[in-house]
């Protein structure tokens, strides 16, 4: 049986929700958001030569990171966000497929 990680849900939601955002709609917006512009802040990180753009890039970057962060972790704390637990088996499967693709790195380890 899967085990869901959460908060209790602070605050009153709609039970039938209408087309009107409310304060989780809108915060999840800004998140979807973050975590677009982390893609796109990523590419030109990977793609910028100027040390100084590269710099600059991967400061707004950082940023942006530490943003994605904060939104998700106050939508934990509301209670807007739940994980489900991972349990032994799945670690341990996991562990072993990344494990195994060690041996495709040149260095071999």
């Amino acid at each position: 049986m899967a085990t869901t990680i959460a908060m209790p849900q602070t605050g009153q939601l709609p039970q039938v929700k209408g087309p009107e955002m409310n304060d989780r709609d809108w915060v999840n917006d800004i998140l979807s958001y973050a975590k677009y512009l982390t893609y796109g802040y990523n590419t030109g990180l990977n793609e910028a030569q100027n040390p100084q753009l590269h710099q600059t890039v991967q400061t707004i970057l950082n940023d942006v990171h530490q943003s994605q962060y904060e939104l998700f972790d106050l939508m934990f704390q509301k209670g807007w966000y739940k994980m489900k637990a991972a349990d032994q088996q799945e670690i341990s499967q996991a562990y072993t497929q990344f494990n195994g693709y060690k041996t495709q790195f040149p260095s071999g380890s």
